[in-house]
């Protein structure tokens, strides 16, 4: 990005490192010039720390910055074609001649053109140089040219959900805040306003404050939960689109929003008949125009709700509160108290209770450190990810007070110095990336793999080129330590992430030199940018159909490395990719794609392609020309349905991702794509006696597999030549069948069974493909066998030694979870979704256990558990670090034991007429429980109820049943045991009649 001088430097000397080698000397025409420019990028370097921190503010500086990146840039574009010329001409011709510097000396006006364009490269790099001197930059030193390996962390549209994490809630200012305000919006002469049927209330302040925070914990809240039949969350935005708003206030309110179609005046009937009649609260996170209520959502909801329903609208600026006609005086959110936000900053650094004296005697520094952050909990939060990095002294944490980019003038409003301070603290290495994640569609969940895979085509990293995927990871882990980005708590093992607004701002503020990222109201801004040179453009043209943006209108944009499109664009007869020869990464989704097909081997820099979700039928026959291909996702296009032959000639190919395709064979020389680091989606089939397993014999470099249709393998033999326990490096496999169950968890027809031989034959087949010991996530979907592969089952655990999460789903046939499972050392996450028949996990665990009681740990370490539509399972055993654990329509379920480290609890079954004793023999600090009205009922007799001897031991209990129209939290009970509360909305006269009707 344009900041990141060093790092840039760094990838263009990795190239000429990779090229040139000990041949250099022998390039005719250009004898000395590759090892000059060397020299040269190895001489600016001393000073280009300092650069990168002068270009924020001095407008000199960013002209000078410009004019080397542009160089730069250029050089790794001449580097590329010389590269692409040797791998053109083949090792097949001259072994030797595939270096490509050799090649040059084959030929001869090739040398001379490449020689030229580097002999001018070295003279603009001369004239850099010597402008440089007028800057006098301070020598900060070069950062070291190889890879830093970071510390790993296993530890938009901003789009937020009614959801609260309360990991980040600190003081008591913000439950007096929620108290006022739940008053606010259930008091009684609100109701009888007949004047006003739906008032709006406010939340104001400034972006990081934590409004959304204090209107998900409104959101939440019991007494809210109790009052309001339906609630309806929308995160609204700068940019949002009237007709997306009110589907997704449809959505929220359980109506159907796919009749409505895309036409406003359907959408807006459909919303008032989800509708009509409720008491609805209606919360709208981060509006930014106040025509979002009243001019979309007051019109059809204004006379249809039922007196007393309430808008809860969060706000940077008091100008849309008044423009929503907001009761006064708004609420404004208050800046963190010093002692509160000294607590959050120590749950942020704080790693253990040993910690905190040390941590303590710190806080002296802290107070300080936190007055700069002005109380902003944002700011905090990443101040504290910055001191994670730090060692515990006095003299590291001095050093953040003290240093001197906290008096940088001419920030932008609202971008607060400590987002700054925490970026410049990072290294060279990790700058690009945490600018780049700024690019990203905010309204599409793009995953790790995908974010590593445009670095990676970037140049953000590069070096050893073996483990380019495990240097991203380490990368990506390292932006949620510091706080910079955030995990998306609805994936597992932290495959997604979240921005917030304003780290995303100040992101895009940096990298506005040379980086646009547009949304639907910006859309006309392309056309007017004509002499700006741009090298990264994002558009989000979701329902934007009233002013479609046309692909034309992008083509002055000649010198962009990357292009990322999510929403319609209007593609025409004879546009092409060519308008871009440079791009390195190139993102379509949800596109008309087609007409650009043809045009896409023209693209010879390109190494990122996706083109998720398009409609797009083919690939071109040619894509075998696109050497430097390295990353291909096809996710979603349903179309798509044959590979093109020459796929197997991209041997620099490291992603294929072929999910959600049609795609059910692949063409032979597959194997071919030795490169392959990750494979999704890969279909097992037979074409005769030939099977695709086959194919995966010689990649032996996969870090991730993914095979469907392994119901159509006629033989294990086959199982046998995918030699998956040879990949040392896969840790991540994923092995499926067809699912043969309905939503309702019974098999696709109630007539059909599966054969002892179809049984026997997926038995012997998933009993060769046998994963390596360093396999870490294993997922295993509609396997119809009886027993488990004989590797899960085995009373060693050497198969899956290194196992941190086990998924399984859709097992119909399969009675039984193996001992094994509860033995393996590592296990930390375990899920089981639709296993019908499965009675035990862990079921010989009623026998003493051979080990003295100093061998517990080595039962298991599953420390969360996900057990769903199982309905003959019967018991839970010997988990000893499971702390969390979700039985979700288990009803056979009778014994929970050998659970000594579980701290929380979820049980969901609305059929469920008692709790079950199980209960008394566990204690987790905290218990959730969705059930019947009729249990709850009974349970909230309390003391004098059948059920109280089962819970009452436990900490705290929330539990809830489904009221009228849809509502999971109309009735409630909470307990809590010690200081004793116990609170419920219902009434004696219920539970002393049994009667549940409301």
């Amino acid at each position: 990005m344009a900041a990141v001088l060093d790092a840039l430097a760094s990838y263009v000397q990795n190239m000429l490192t990779e090229m040139a080698k000990e041949e250099v000397h022998m390039l005719l025409g250009v004898f000395g010039e590759i090892d000059k420019m060397g020299v040269k990028l190895g001489d600016l370097k001393n000073f280009l720390a300092d650069a990168d921190r002068r270009n924020i503010t001095d407008l000199t500086v960013q002209a000078w910055v410009r004019e080397l990146r542009d160089t730069m840039y250029d050089a790794t574009d001449i580097l590329d074609l010389c590269q692409l010329k040797a791998m053109e001409w083949g090792p097949s011709q001259d072994v030797r001649c595939f270096n490509p510097l050799l090649f040059c000396m084959r030929n001869p006006l090739h040398a001379h053109n490449i020689g030229s364009r580097i002999k001018n490269l070295n003279q603009r790099l001369d004239g850099i140089k010597a402008r440089s001197a007028a800057f006098d930059f301070i020598n900060l030193g070069s950062y070291k040219d190889h890879n830093r390996k970071v510390a790993s962390s296993r530890r938009g549209t901003r789009e937020t959900t009614g959801e609260l994490n309360e990991s980040g809630l600190v003081g008591e200012k913000i439950e007096e805040d929620m108290r006022n305000l739940v008053e606010m919006l259930t008091k009684e002469e609100q109701t009888h306003r007949e004047y006003n049927k739906i008032m709006v209330f406010a939340i104001v302040g400034v972006g990081g404050i934590g409004k959304t925070t204090l209107a998900q914990k409104i959101f939440n809240n019991d007494i809210i939960q109790q009052e309001f039949t339906k609630k309806i969350w929308l995160s609204v935005n700068q940019d949002f689109n009237e007709a997306e708003l009110l589907r997704r206030a449809i959505i929220e309110v359980g109506g159907d929003h796919h009749a409505a179609g895309n036409a406003k005046a359907a959408l807006v009937r459909t919303l008032k008949e989800a509708v009509k009649g409720h008491k609805t609260l209606l919360v709208m996170d981060d509006v930014w125009d106040h025509h979002a209520w009243e001019g979309v959502l007051k019109t059809p909801l204004f006379n249809i709700l039922a007196r007393g329903s309430c808008v809860l609208v969060t706000t940077r600026h008091d100008i849309v509160a008044r423009g929503m006609k907001a009761v006064e005086p708004y609420h404004h959110v208050d800046k963190l108290e010093p002692e509160d936000a000294w607590s959050l900053l120590k749950k942020q650094v704080v790693e253990n209770e040993n910690d905190e004296p040390k941590i303590d005697m710190l806080k002296d520094i802290g107070m300080g450190i936190i007055a700069k952050c002005d109380g902003l909990p944002l700011a905090v939060k990443v101040m504290g990810g910055l001191l994670c990095q730090k060692k515990t002294r006095r003299g590291d944490w001095e050093n953040v007070l003290n240093d001197s980019v906290w008096s940088v003038s001419q920030m932008p409003e609202e971008l607060n110095y400590a987002i700054y301070l925490s970026y410049q603290d990072l290294h060279p290495s990790l700058k690009p990336c945490f600018l780049h994640y700024s690019l990203l569609p905010k309204s599409t969940v793009l995953f790790v793999h995908d974010i590593v895979g445009m670095w990676i085509s970037e140049g953000f990293v590069h070096g050893d080129s073996r483990d380019l995927e495990g240097l991203g990871r380490e990368y990506y882990d390292e932006l949620i330590l510091r706080n910079l980005i955030e995990p998306d708590m609805s994936y597992v093992d932290q495959l997604a992430c979240n921005m917030h607004d304003v780290v995303r701002s100040f992101a895009q503020y940096v990298a506005r030199d040379e980086a646009l990222v547009t949304h639907n109201s910006e859309i006309d801004i392309i056309g007017e940018l004509n002499p700006r040179k741009l090298f990264r453009l994002s558009l989000e043209t979701e329902g934007s159909k009233s002013s479609e943006l046309e692909w034309s209108s992008l083509k002055a944009h000649i010198s962009l490395r990357t292009l990322i499109s999510v929403g319609h664009i209007k593609i025409k007869p004879g546009d092409s990719l060519a308008y871009f020869p440079s791009l390195r990464t190139l993102h379509i989704q949800s596109v008309e794609f087609d007409a650009l097909v043809e045009s896409l081997y023209q693209l010879k820099h390109l190494r990122y392609l996706s083109i998720q979700y398009t409609r797009t039928s083919r690939l071109p026959e040619n894509i075998g020309k696109m050497k430097f291909l390295q990353y291909i996702s096809l996710a979603g296009c349903e179309n798509l349905v044959k590979l093109p032959g020459s796929i197997a000639k991209l041997q620099q190919l490291r992603y294929l991702n072929l999910n959600g395709t049609s795609i059910n064979n692949i063409p032979r020389g597959f194997g071919g794509l030795t490169n392959l680091r990750k494979l999704y989606g890969f279909p097992a089939h037979m074409d005769g006696d030939w099977c695709s397993l086959e194919e995966l014999g010689p990649l032996s470099h996969l870090i991730r597999l993914h095979i469907s249709g392994l119901e159509n393998v006629s033989s294990s033999s086959f199982a046998i030549k995918a030699r998956l326990g040879e990949k040392v490096r896969l840790s991540y496999l994923l092995l499926s069948c067809i699912s043969r169950h309905r939503d309702d968890g019974r098999l696709v027809k109630e007539e059909e069974s599966i054969s002892e031989k179809e049984q026997q034959q997926i038995e012997e087949l998933f009993d060769e493909l046998c994963p390596p010991p360093c396999l870490e996530f294993l997922q295993i979907r509609g396997y119809f066998g009886r027993r488990l592969p004989r590797w899960m089952i085995s009373t060693t655990v050497e198969p899956l030694g290194c196992l941190r999460i086990l998924m399984m789903e859709d097992l119909p046939c399969c009675t039984e979870l193996p001992d094994s499972l509860c033995r393996l050392p590592c296990l930390e996450f375990l899920q089981i979704l639709h296993a019908p028949v499965i009675k035990h996990i862990g079921p010989e665990f009623l026998q003493p256990y051979p080990h003295d009681l100093s061998s517990l740990d080595y039962l298991g370490s599953v420390v969360k558990a996900e057990v769903l539509g199982s309905p003959d399972l019967e018991r839970i055993s010997n988990l000893p670090k499971l702390q969390n654990l979700l039985i979700s329509i288990c009803p056979k379920m009778k014994i929970l034991e050998g659970v000594p480290a579980l701290q929380r609890l979820k049980l969901q079954d609305y059929d469920m007429e008692t709790l079950p004793r199980y209960l008394q023999d566990v204690n987790p600090r905290h218990l959730q429980l969705h059930c019947s009205l009729l249990l709850l009922t009974s349970i909230a007799a309390g003391k004098s109820s059948p059920e109280w001897d089962k819970f009452s031991h436990i900490q705290q209990v929330k539990a809830y049943a489904d009221g009228y129209n849809n509502n999971p939290r109309k009735w409630y009970v909470l307990y809590t045991r010690n200081p004793f509360k116990f609170e419920t909305n219902i009434s004696p006269s219920a539970y002393a009649s049994g009667d549940e009707e409301e």
